[in-house]
């Protein structure tokens, strides 16, 4: 058991590193943390009412219109000419690496690598079981581990209902 928990640490020693990054970075997904400007044109079909807009546009939360100027549409993400069917669109995005990191961290079974995230996750799983194996029972350490683990487990307990 110590022997597969040493060298599965070791093999998942960049992933887990990656993991950490991106579940950080995600904390601050509804913030600009890290991110910079970028602006998008995109050619729709005319005359779209805000409900099509939202779609085709993919706007988390919707386009709102704020105003209108004869074809043209202002919306708090940018401006959609209803004439013309232009629609330009400010998004702020992390650099490439991060959103790469975060994006594979979010995998769903859409994502050809969710398997990688199935994979992480039982091997995280096979860390916690294993880990009761790295000390025998009769010593210290181990029952010590024992009330540490206890600890952790009513700590969640407690996150989970705040």
């Amino acid at each position: 058991m110590r022997i597969i928990h040493r060298y599965l640490g070791f093999f998942l020693a960049g992933i887990m590193a990656m993991y950490s990054i991106s579940g950080i970075l995600m904390i601050f997904r509804n913030t600009d943390f890290l991110k910079s400007e970028k602006i998008m044109e995109q050619q729709l079909n005319p005359n779209l009412k805000a409900g099509e807009l939202s779609a085709a546009l993919r706007i988390k939360g919707g386009v709102k219109p704020e105003k209108t100027e004869g074809d043209v549409v202002y919306f708090a993400q940018g401006e959609y000419n209803a004439k013309t069917g232009m629609a330009t669109v400010k998004k702020m995005e992390l650099p490439v690496i991060l959103g790469k990191m975060e994006h594979l961290h979010k995998a769903t079974t859409d994502s050809p690598v969710y398997w990688l995230n199935i994979f992480f996750g039982l091997s995280l799983l096979f860390f916690v079981v294993s880990s009761f194996w790295m000390f025998m029972p009769q010593t210290s350490v181990f029952k010590k581990g024992l009330y540490f683990s206890l600890a952790g487990i009513v700590l969640t307990i407690i996150l989970l209902f705040v």
